[in-house]
């Protein structure tokens, strides 16, 4: 739900970061791979050793300024077919590398519920961008649903965040449930939104 309407905030918020970076050279790709490193590794390190507090808030620090190399690429006129690419492809390493990192987390506190709920939630949401994908790529539009990325990113750090401050890990493990279920519900949204397309278009 967020991700559909962000853009103009987006613009707002990373025009004068991003004409800084194109000023000095700085190449929209470099910043999409860098990113993608720093989320990968943050979380792959500092989520299973059970330091989720610190964890959620660089994460979301970096996953904040996601939009920085698209704004780039668009001041600096330098967008492309490959660039869109190469940061819808590592944002689905980076999202990935999160909901791992949690699901280790949980598995060393030996909480099996959790384990099972993480494996849920990065599994469904692997599905969500690939509904997307697949259908645009049949020329259907699957833009729908209230699960797409943004929204899975922020209640898994906020859940992450109150849990490295003292909550229950109950806050996590349903945080991670709920997003399962959103996350099919997505799914079911594009391929209801897909269905409708495909059937004005038959004989």
């Amino acid at each position: 739900m967020l991700g559909a309407n962000s853009k103009p905030l987006e613009r707002r918020i990373f025009g004068r970061p991003a004409a800084w970076l194109v000023k000095h050279h700085v190449r929209p790709n470099t910043v999409t791979v860098a990113g993608a490193v720093v989320q990968c590794a943050v979380a792959l390190t500092l989520f299973p050793a059970g330091c989720l507090w610190p964890g959620a808030l660089i994460l979301a620090a970096v996953v904040t300024t996601d939009a920085l190399d698209g704004t780039m690429a668009r001041i600096a006129g330098t967008a492309s077919k490959w660039g869109a690419f190469l940061d819808s492809t590592l944002d689905r390493l980076a999202d990935a590398a999160i909901f791992a990192g949690l699901t280790i987390y949980l598995a060393r506190e030996a909480n099996t519920w959790g384990v099972v709920a993480g494996v849920a939630a990065l599994a469904a949401g692997t599905v969500v961008p690939y509904t997307r994908a697949r259908a645009e790529a049949l020329n259907y539009q699957a833009a729908v649903g209230i699960a797409e990325r943004a929204d899975r990113l922020i209640v898994a750090l906020v859940a992450a965040f109150v849990t490295g401050l003292g909550l229950s890990q109950t806050v996590l493990v349903v945080a991670l449930a709920v997003l399962a279920v959103a996350s099919l519900f997505t799914v079911g949204q594009r391929m209801a939104a897909v269905f409708k397309q495909s059937r004005v278009d038959s004989p």
